[in-house]
């Protein structure tokens, strides 16, 4: 027959109630620390979905100003390409480019306006603004509102281009001259263009001229 068991003394109740209460206390000091880093994260992930937030507004703002600005540049271009049209335009009317050609010894008798020739996106292809032709003769005219250097080189380009492109067609052989037009051109445009044998056409306030050539100017043919 088993021994009872002596009756726990008051220290020992006294150490159990002791470490019982440190145990509690431990567990309350895990559970408060799991709190506050729970509520740290929910504080680091609320931050870091403002700074979220934040990033997406500054790229749609961002995308809205490109936005604005593709559209003003569209506007521009449409505004640039519609003064390019009233110029040529001007040209053929008031301007009376045929007839000022035709006082040149070109017998005009056809013009028309932007040309497309070869195969759109290929490297020979292109647009010619506005094209005169007389039976011999065809004048390749490149307008711009504001005329520059470069201009008149891919205008040559453009000649080379398209006289590939009407002996590969096998047409006629007939010759080609250009002639670069604008409402704004330098000195040393100008100069360029005839050195290389370009007629030159000014649009001023009152009228469109062919700019008088230089006493030793042979028009290039092509």
């Amino acid at each position: 027959m088993s021994q009872p068991q002596p009756a726990p003394t008051y220290d020992e109740i006294l150490k159990l109630f002791q470490d019982t209460a440190k145990q509690m206390k431990d567990t309350d000091e895990r559970i408060d620390r799991m709190f506050q880093d729970t509520d740290r994260k929910f504080q680091d992930t609320a931050k870091q979905i403002e700074e979220t937030n934040k990033r997406v507004a500054e790229t749609v703002a961002t995308v809205e100003a490109i936005g604005k600005r593709v559209d003003k540049t569209c506007e521009t271009v449409g505004a640039l390409g519609n003064r390019v049209g009233d110029l040529i335009e001007k040209l053929l009317g008031e301007g009376n480019l045929v007839t000022q050609f035709r006082e040149l010894g070109y017998n005009v008798k056809r013009h028309s306006q932007h040309m497309i020739f070869g195969k759109r996106g290929t490297a020979e292809s292109g647009e010619i603004d506005l094209f005169l032709e007389d039976s011999d003769v065809a004048i390749l005219v490149e307008a711009k509102t504001t005329l520059k250097m470069d201009h008149v080189v891919d205008h040559i380009a453009r000649i080379e281009k398209y006289r590939r492109f009407v002996d590969a067609d096998g047409s006629n052989g007939k010759r080609f001259i250009g002639a670069v037009a604008g409402t704004m051109i330098a000195e040393n445009v100008i100069n360029y263009a005839h050195e290389n044998g370009l007629y030159v056409i000014v649009q001023s306030a009152r009228a469109v001229e062919i700019m008088p050539q230089p006493d030793d100017f042979v028009a290039k043919k092509w």
